[in-house]
């Protein structure tokens, strides 16, 4: 696997996972890539910082910013498949497997798996990812 750094046309900025250079090429002339804050699909690929050195001192506005444009990226994304996927819930895999192997119509599913599960659908080569939900606030009882 290899991570890229991708901005959309609005310059939101945002990270993509591929198989390898060629699944990202395909993947961008077939016009697969969007992105994830505005769903624009003009999306190219930008240089990637994957080493930030901190003066002396911190620079804590910066991080404390970045934090904030993060938090908001993975509430917009959880949104987003909260919207458009259907929440099978523990069936996860079954209906994973059913869609395919054909006995349902295929969808977009979110939901969740066991370890073994997972095991189970890379075996069968179904692809899948795993998004971690932000943290809900906690609220007094």
């Amino acid at each position: 696997m290899i991570a890229y750094d991708l901005q959309c046309s609005q310059g939101h900025v945002f990270e993509g996972w591929f198989e390898d250079g060629r699944s990202y090429k395909s993947q961008k002339r077939k016009g697969l890539l969007t992105c994830p804050v505005c769903n624009a699909n003009e999306v190219n690929r930008v240089p990637s910082t994957f080493a930030i050195k901190a003066t002396a001192g911190g620079n804590s506005r910066s991080a404390a910013t970045a934090q904030v444009n993060l938090d908001q990226i993975g509430k917009k994304m959880a949104d987003f498949v909260e919207s458009n996927f259907d929440n099978v819930g523990c069936d996860f895999a079954k209906e994973a497997l059913k869609i395919h192997y054909g006995a349902s119509e295929p969808r977009s599913i979110r939901g969740t798996s066991t370890p073994e599960e997972e095991k189970t659908l890379k075996k069968e080569g179904i692809d899948f990812i795993k998004i971690p939900l932000p943290q809900q606030p906690e609220t007094d009882s």
